[in-house]
């Protein structure tokens, strides 16, 4: 199943730099991709958010090359993206109080996704994970595609930063 939105005939996907484009800016030390870009997304009173964050990320995969896909390994490196993207805003969205921001950031070798929410809860995989089962999966897909995720949280302030780390297609 692909989380990529199909594409209608002839149309050759947002244009970079268009309407709604954030601008790329250097990454804070936070993000974790020195010399990178950073695209970031204020979620907190957004309506639709798990659709607007994947086409937020969307964007930036092609602003930064990684769409149109040239090749399979292209296509289904963007598509884990989309879909760890979409994995943990939902989870902000159904276990933290909704998430505030949306953090994607670059340096050409490792993408680094981080959702900031109000929650104090801490987000784990499900163990033992149980395929057949509805539900429960986010962070065991998470888990799996990602070379490495976390939770950092800031002494003093609610909430959390849930980030996942993704290699860059070669």
């Amino acid at each position: 199943m692909s989380t990529t939105r199909q594409q209608q005939p002839g149309d050759l996907g947002p244009e970079p730099g268009g309407a709604g484009a954030a601008p790329a800016v250097p990454v804070p030390a936070s993000l974790g991709v020195p010399g990178g870009a950073v695209r970031s997304l204020a979620l907190g009173a957004a309506s639709g958010i798990v659709p607007l964050a994947r086409d937020f990320t969307r964007q930036a995969l092609h602003d930064w090359g990684w769409l149109p896909a040239a090749t399979a390994d292209r296509r289904a490196a963007a598509e884990d993206v989309l879909l760890v993207v979409s994995e943990l805003v939902t989870n902000a969205c159904l276990h933290a109080e909704g998430p505030e921001e949306l953090r994607v950031g670059c340096d050409g070798k490792v993408l680094r996704l981080e959702v900031a929410d109000r929650g104090a809860g801490h987000p784990s995989p499900r163990t033992p994970h149980r395929a057949g089962r509805p539900g429960g999966h986010g962070m065991f897909i998470v888990q799996r595609l990602c070379m490495d995720w976390g939770v950092v949280r800031t002494p003093g302030s609610p909430g959390k930063t849930v980030w996942a780390e993704l290699a860059a297609p070669a």
